[in-house]
């Protein structure tokens, strides 16, 4: 594993530590033991670009079935990518792909992509949400619009595609196929958590995928989260430079590319999903933990 994930990890790691530690599952935050991704299906919410997109990649190249989910079917005119050229990407680097066109507040697009990916590979193992809205804001400026899009988006779509996709990673269990639901958000802490605004909302994912780690635990289908220890430079983040070419060159040279995290994420899902749950994870700490000790700053 230590091979597969040095790619991200000679990165370009961030100058300051994490405002949180990683927060381990004593009973089960063992690395390792539940094989590849190849054969099993991968499905990703906001896997066009940025981090999910990274993510697939890398799923794909262990010859994977990467569902690729978003909203993105037409060029956006200042974000990269759609869900058809994510997915072209990924048939290209050995993996089968499918790109479903999703909106994580409308659960009847859910449901349809879910059906969708059964139709096509057979199941689903692993469900990776990654789907998010990014508007931190100081309280005093809280803005009611902004912070009910991130809830529709963060938790609520976090829960509504594991409403959908549970079905299926039972029957993965049951087959010994090592499901996993993968959430990209913090630990929950009591200090330094940030604007209240958009950590309410990532907090509410991490709580989601925690109490799919308890709710399943008997069934064997895995529920984790993943955080960066520091500022990862995607695109996502363009808006909130107000695209302006010199602020955004400045926040790719303090920056870190997201592939540290896709092999973070890889990390998680291809261990033993009741030798690894229930665990909020930073990811060079994973790195770290999975035996990636060059370049990793923890």
């Amino acid at each position: 594993m230590a091979a597969r994930l040095a790619r991200g990890a000679q990165r370009r790691p961030s100058e300051a530590p994490p405002a949180t530690g990683t927060v381990w599952n004593d009973e089960a935050s063992t690395l390792g033991g539940g094989g590849s991704l190849r054969g099993k299906t991968v499905f990703i919410a906001g896997g066009s670009r940025g981090i999910g997109f990274c993510i697939a990649k890398t799923a794909a190249r262990d010859g994977a079935n990467v569902v690729v989910s978003g909203k993105t079917a037409e060029p956006h005119p200042t974000l990269p990518g759609t869900i058809f050229t994510a997915a072209e990407e990924c048939e290209a680097l050995g993996g089968k792909a499918l790109a479903c066109v999703v909106d994580v507040r409308d659960e009847a697009s859910i449901e349809a992509a879910v059906a969708a990916a059964v139709t096509k590979f057979g199941g689903i193992d692993v469900l990776i949400n990654c789907a998010s809205a990014i508007f931190p804001q100081a309280t005093e400026d809280f803005n009611t619009n902004r912070f009910n899009l991130m809830f529709e988006v963060g938790p609520r779509g976090s829960m509504l595609t594991a409403k959908h996709c549970l079905p299926h990673l039972k029957k993965s269990a049951a087959a010994g196929r090592n499901p996993h639901v993968l959430n990209l958000s913090p630990p929950i802490v009591q200090k330094n958590i940030g604007q209240a605004n958009y950590m309410i909302n990532k907090l509410g994912m991490t709580i989601s995928a925690i109490s799919v780690s308890e709710e399943y635990k008997r069934e064997g289908v895995a529920g984790n989260t993943l955080w960066p220890v520091g500022l990862v430079t995607t695109s996502a983040l363009n808006h909130m430079m107000d695209n302006d070419p010199e602020k955004i060159d400045q926040m790719m040279q303090a920056g870190r590319t997201p592939q540290i995290q896709a092999d973070a994420a890889y990390a998680i899902v291809t261990s033993d999903s009741k030798g690894f749950t229930g665990n909020m994870c930073i990811d060079e700490q994973v790195l770290r933990k999975a035996g990636v000790v060059r370049h990793v700053t923890l």
